[in-house]
């Protein structure tokens, strides 16, 4: 009887060990901290509670090992969601909701800035890829799979 519960401790503690682990995400702050103590390239990933496409690549993209490898390693990764009425410090500048109250699904500044194009309104999710610098290299608007998630990442 012992050796059987050993056997299914056993078997639960590597399957707990087997599981994917989400990404480690850092607030603006905390990324403009790690910037500061080390550059290295950034991915910022925009979504919103009501994004069916934000909960998926939540449950594949980002729970995938090599993508959480990859990210952990290489990048700086921050998630935030739009229609966050946090107040953000980041560059020296402020960043507020100015939509909230003003219309059903306000969008803040700061995906504004990063993930705004001037002929379309943001879609939802958008992942955003700078370099070192702070540079925007890629921008994507749509679900990634977790495939080529890892190819976007190694280039």
């Amino acid at each position: 009887m012992n050796k059987r519960v050993l056997y299914i401790i056993l078997c639960f503690s590597l399957f707990a060990g087997a599981q994917n682990q989400e990404v480690n995400w850092l607030s603006f702050e905390e990324l403009e901290q790690g910037l500061l103590r080390e550059p290295k390239k950034v991915l910022i990933y925009f979504n919103a509670d009501w994004c069916v496409y934000c909960k998926k690549m939540d449950q594949s993209t980002f729970t995938d090992n090599e993508v959480n490898s990859i990210l952990e390693n290489n990048y700086y990764a921050v998630k935030f969601n739009v229609e966050s009425s946090d107040t953000i410090y980041f560059g020296g500048k402020r960043f507020v909701n100015s939509e909230v109250g003003k219309r059903r699904n306000p969008i803040h500044d700061i995906p504004k800035l990063l993930a705004g194009r001037p002929t379309k309104t943001i879609e939802l999710p958008a992942l955003i890829f700078l370099d070192e610098t702070f540079e925007i290299k890629k921008r994507f608007y749509s679900y990634i799979p977790p495939k080529n998630m890892v190819s976007i990442l190694k280039e």
